[in-house]
């Protein structure tokens, strides 16, 4: 059984004033079973909205978080701010949270059990697994999510049901090991091409629910991504 272990929870933020309070209480109020601690990292990347002074006020009003901020001098893009997280991270393992409220952040326990138990090395939180509830949105978008991870899997020559999922808790020595290069959207093909090629390399999934957003609602993903996506799959399983 893997306790007393550190959890980095890894927060990119672009334009999310409307939700950033809200995630970071929530975050900061989970508690993790197993007697984990955690520490929290916010990349701002040079939001053009309130974001960043909606951080700042969060981090003065409450001192008592471990909360590292960070703000990217120019908009690089999610893969470049989750580069920025994962390099000031000190934790055993690493989370990726999403800045809005798609994702539940009181579901870590759940990623983390499979750690806890010493079954897993990467875990993944499937939004097309288990029984948990999902907002109806979109009909093209799931069908293009099962497509890239069907595309994914077939290289990798791995089961997973959601490649493209937001929730990956990695070990921290196993992501820091390896170069990523993606700066926007591909980072979710090129982490999993590249981490699927660690020897002994144990993946597990679990269920997750999802409340995701529509484009008025501040959804930022597009078709563009996605062909982004079918590159990175092609590129970093192929060639690197």
């Amino acid at each position: 059984m893997l306790s007393n272990k550190r959890l980095s929870i890894i927060i990119p933020v672009y334009n999310e004033e409307t939700t950033i309070k809200d995630i970071l209480k929530i975050v900061s109020g989970t508690e993790l079973n197993y007697n984990w601690s955690k520490e929290i990292i916010v990349i701002d990347d040079k939001s053009t909205d309130c974001s960043w002074d909606s951080i700042i006020e969060f981090k003065q009003q409450n001192p008592s978080v471990n909360l590292e901020v960070i703000q990217h001098s120019y908009n690089k893009g999610k893969g470049a701010a989750i580069r920025s997280g994962i390099g000031k991270a000190t934790g055993d393992y690493i989370i990726i949270q999403d800045a809005d409220l798609e994702y539940n952040p009181r579901e870590y326990n759940k990623l983390l059990l499979p750690i806890y138990e010493n079954k897993a090395d990467i875990v993944y939180g499937s939004r097309f697994m288990g029984g948990e509830p999902h907002r109806v949105l979109f009909y093209w978008h799931s069908v293009g999510n099962r497509f890239l991870t069907t595309l994914s899997n077939m290289f990798t020559n791995i089961n997973l049901t959601d490649m493209e999922t937001c929730y990956k808790v990695f070990k921290s020595d196993m992501i820091k090991s390896i170069n990523l290069k993606e700066d926007k959207f591909g980072f979710e093909p090129e982490v999993t091409a590249k981490l699927a090629k660690l020897k002994s390399v144990r993946f597990y999934e679990v269920g997750i629910s999802y409340y995701g957003r529509t484009y008025s609602e501040g959804k930022k993903i597009n078709w563009k991504d996605g062909f982004r996506a079918i590159y990175c799959i092609l590129r970093y399983n192929l060639f690197l």
